[in-house]
This record gives structure tokens, sequence and C-alpha cells, in this order.
């Protein structure tokens, strides 16, 4: 709040302008402080203080003067010559902007103000050395700022990485608790715990978006109808959702900046495989023609991934409708939906297969076929379905990894035997000739290097077939999981379900469907393939084949 000082007009008039950067600052007087020995030194100079300023929590770096109410302030009244002297505690009160404040500075002095601070004396602009002197106390000024923000942001990151609440907004699912932990002030601070309650709607957000392909939009609509509200008694809009969805704080990472903590098992709400695969339906839906259905509201089995095996295009879903009288008089309306060829359509003769076929008859083959693999992968062991050849690879690697490195610590020995031959030879104990050791060091060091290249490269083949291990191994499980599910799920969690376990589906003409499987590795593929060679008899033969 600004006060005014009567003036009897007989002294130089001053303006007095205070600022501390941080509300801490605040807290312990220092505005104050810079308000007693500005008054001090106005009275040791007899001036008369007719306005003072005071600028709390705002910083001279990271704030522009232009953005700044009390200079502009100050400004307005230097141009209406209501003031003499312009009066700071110390100059960088002014600002710490080197590309900014010294041209500040000089403005008041051009307009005819005295720049003055109580611990700096007067800054003039009488010669060059002046103005170099005026650029140099704010160019420093700058660095210190710039110092002060490296060492926060570094310590901010340090915390973060060791597992601690830092500060700012509290993301949805969690809630602030005191454990007695307390700061380099002796304060206890916060930190961050699950609030269950909160947490049970951030996992049916999850839940709805991974298992039944709700989207954004769909998800904001599903809570508001069910009266599931956010913190402050809102709706959940399509943003905070996203947000939600890709924070990786969930799975019990804490994240700042580019620092993020290890996994912290008591702030974990998400499962780390629910969350990447989150992130990869997101990141798929950007993308066109993708594999994961935009979404999975309509009544059909298939979305995106049913193809004419003719020309090749995509079969998009149609529907019509037409009233049917009943037996009993009344009329119903009937809804007839089909697959259609579009490029059929549009392109008379250049498609050999049929215009459309039933939505009906095709997801009842697919169902079936899943139906059957599902069945197989349940009844299979799971060596029968991940052994094999895999396995073999990784012995024969495991192998070859220990000769390596079997070889190349022989290799540093021999090199170890010849360095202690040369304190030999200058003791002269030794009948070896130093050209000979010479040569024989460099060989073994060519050798070494060599040797130490096979075992890196041993290294990188072993890891890598263990991480594809481990991938076939989760995929496994994904199978697993999906065949336990299918039955139970809802329509739109078994859309889900379909749109990752089959790539493509083919129809041809008389309903000749051909299937690919949307997973990595071999041994499945041709289990499936070695199972699924039979035909599938429904209303209308159908000959079904996986690719």
């Amino acid at each position: 709040m600004d006060k005014i000082i009567d003036s009897d007009g007989s002294q130089k008039r001053v303006y007095c302008l205070y600022r501390v950067s941080t509300l801490g600052q605040v807290e312990k007087d220092d505005i104050p402080m810079q308000k007693q020995r500005c008054r001090e030194f106005a009275d040791a100079q007899g001036w008369k203080i007719i306005k003072e300023f005071s600028e709390k929590g705002v910083s001279g770096f990271k704030v522009s003067a232009k953005d700044r109410d009390a200079i502009q302030h100050i400004q307005q009244d230097a141009v209406a010559k209501k003031f003499d002297i312009l009066l700071v505690f110390m100059f960088d009160r002014l600002g710490r902007r080197d590309d900014e404040t010294p041209f500040v500075v000089e403005w008041f002095v051009k307009n005819g103000i005295e720049v003055w601070s109580a611990m700096e004396g007067q800054q003039r602009f009488d010669s060059h050395v002046d103005k170099l002197m005026n650029y140099i106390r704010y160019w420093q000024a700058s660095g210190e700022s710039l110092k002060t923000s490296v060492r926060v942001k570094t310590r901010l990151g340090q915390l973060t990485e060791e597992g601690l609440y830092t500060g700012g907004s509290i993301p949805f699912g969690y809630r602030l608790i005191k454990r007695g932990r307390v700061n380099k002030r002796n304060r206890e601070v916060f930190d961050l715990a699950i609030d269950e309650n909160e947490a049970e709607i951030v996992r049916l957000i999850f839940h709805k978006y991974v298992d039944e392909g709700f989207g954004a939009q769909r998800l904001c609509r599903f809570l508001h109808d069910n009266g599931i509200k956010s913190r402050d008694g809102k709706g959940f809009p399509n943003t905070s959702l996203n947000r939600i969805i890709k924070n990786v704080m969930y799975t019990g990472i804490l994240k700042n900046g580019d620092s993020q903590s290890e996994y912290i098992d008591g702030l974990r709400i998400i499962d780390d495989d629910v969350f990447a695969h989150a992130q990869d339906i997101m990141r798929q839906r950007t993308q066109p023609h993708s594999s994961v259905p935009l979404n999975c509201k309509g009544k059909s089995l298939l979305v995106g991934n049913i193809f004419c095996s003719h020309c090749g295009n995509r079969l998009t879903l149609t529907t019509s409708g037409r009233k049917k009288k009943m037996p009993d008089g009344t009329v119903q309306k009937e809804i007839r939906m089909r697959y259609q060829c579009h490029y059929k359509v549009r392109h008379p003769g250049e498609c050999e297969g049929q215009s459309g076929y039933s939505v009906k008859k095709v997801d009842a083959i697919v169902d079936h076929l899943i139906h059957m693999k599902f069945s197989e992968i349940t009844a299979a062991s799971e060596s029968e379905i991940l052994s094999g050849q895999h396995e073999k690879d990784i012995e024969l690697a495991k192998s070859k990894y220990e000769i390596a490195k079997t070889h190349l610590l022989s290799k540093q020995k021999e090199l170890g035997d010849y360095k202690s031959e040369t304190l030999k030879i200058i003791r002269g104990e030794s009948r070896m000739s130093v050209d000979l050791l010479n040569t024989m060091v460099a060989e073994t060091e060519a050798q070494i290097k060599e040797s130490q290249s096979t075992l890196d490269a041993a290294d990188l083949e072993l890891k890598t077939l263990l991480e594809t291990s481990e991938n076939r191994k989760r995929e496994y499980d994904r199978l697993l999981s999906w065949a336990d599910l299918y039955d139970k799920s809802s329509f739109a969690a078994k859309k889900m379900i379909v749109s990752q376990f089959i790539k493509a589906v083919r129809v041809g003409r008389d309903y000749n469907i051909e299937v690919d499987f949307n997973v990595s590795f071999d041994e499945f593929q041709s289990f499936c393939g070695v199972k699924s060679t039979e035909s599938i008899e429904t209303e209308d033969t159908a000959l079904v084949r996986t690719a």
C-alpha cells in the first residue's frame, strides 16, 4: 500500500521504492529494514520523502519493469515532475535484469530524476565510466540471480530424486500430511500420501480408458452422469483427464522438470503395465489408421482392423433401418449393420469382393475364432509356447560372454606380467631385450582392445536376448489375462481386447476370412498357425485361416 507524506515544498522531494522477491522475506520484515535505512538516509541529506512504494514477492529478475505497477507509476510521476529523487535501499531493488534495468535507471536520470541508493550512493551518467559501471552493477546482479536460480533448481531436483515433495499443486489422488520432516529452518514440511477416495476414481479412469476404450470426452460424460466430481466439487474437463492419464506420478514416481525419483510404493496408484498401456493407446490414437479404436461405443466387434481381402481397402461400418411388421400387428424398427467396402461402391468393377458383409456373421466367426485361440492358449503349458530356440540362443550367448570374459582376463594378466618384467629389465635381472618386451606389450594391448570389443558385443547380445525373453513373458501373461477376461468383459472391453489381440481381419467373397494376430514372438504365431487350419462352420460355411 502506497503511503503519502505531506511535503512543505522547501526540500528535495523523494520517492522511495522497496522490494522483496519472496514472501519469506516479507515474513522476515525485510521491507521495514529497507524503509528505516532509507528514511535515515533521507533525513541525513535534508530530503523530504513524499511517497513510498512497496513491492512484496516481486522478482527483479523474472518480472520485467513494464509489468511492475510500482515502476510504471513512478515513471509516470517522473514525467509529470512530481518528485526529484528516486531512493532505494540498494540499486538491485530497481531490478536485476542486465538487458533492461541499466536503461531504466538511465531513463530516470535523463528525465531529471536523481537515482540514489542508501547503501551505494548516487548513480551518475557524467562519463562513459559511469555508464559502464551502471551496466556492470546490473550485469553482476543478473548473474547472481542466475546462480541463485540454478542452485534452487538443483536442490529441488535433488529433493525430488530423494522422493521428497517440494511443493506445487497436489495431483488428484493424493493429499498432504506431516510426518515430522523439517527443512533447514527447522520448520515441519508436508509430504504426499495417497487419498484412497480419490485414488479409486483415478483407477476407474484408467480402467475405462485402457480396458473399455473410453476417450477423454466420453470419460467426461461418464463421470458427470455418475455424479463423480473432482476435488473442487466440479466435473472433470477433458484437459484434466488427459493430464491424469499422462501423469507418471500415479506409478509412484515423483517428477520435477528433468529430475525424477525412484519408484515409491507408498505413492503407487496405477501398475506400470496399465500406465504404459494407457500411454501407448494415447500415442496410437494420434496416428492415422491406428490399431487402437478411437472409441468403443459401436455395436460391431471390429473397429479399424477389418479389410477387404480383394482390394485391400479398409471396411467401414454402415447401418440402415427398416420397419418390420410383427405377427401381433406391432411395428418394430430393424437395424441392419454391415461392413462395407466403399472402394467397390466408388469404383465398380475394380474390386471382386462383395460390397458389404453382415456384421452379425463376421463378428460371430471372429468371436468363435478368438474363443478357440484363447482355449488353446490356456490349455497349453507356458513352456510349450515360450520354450524353443530362444532359450538355446540365450544359453549360447551366455557361453560366448563367459568365454570372452575369460579371454580378456587372461590377456590382462599377461599384460601385468610383462609390466612386471619391465622392472626386472631395469634392475638387470632379466635376459629379455627391451625391444622384444615393447613388441609383446603392444601386441597384448591390441589383443586386450579386441577382447574388450568381443566382450561388449557378447554382453549386448545377451542383454538383448534376456530383454526379449522378458517381453515375451509379459506378452504371454497379457494373453492369459485376455483369455480370462474376455467372456467376463463388457462389449466395449471386448472390443479393446480384440483390437490388441488381432492385427487385421481380411474378409473376402462368401465370407472367406483371414486373421493376422498382433503378437510378436514366433512360437505363438506358429502355435496358432498349426492349430488354426480347420474350417469353422457357422450358419453359412466359412473358411477361417490365420496368417
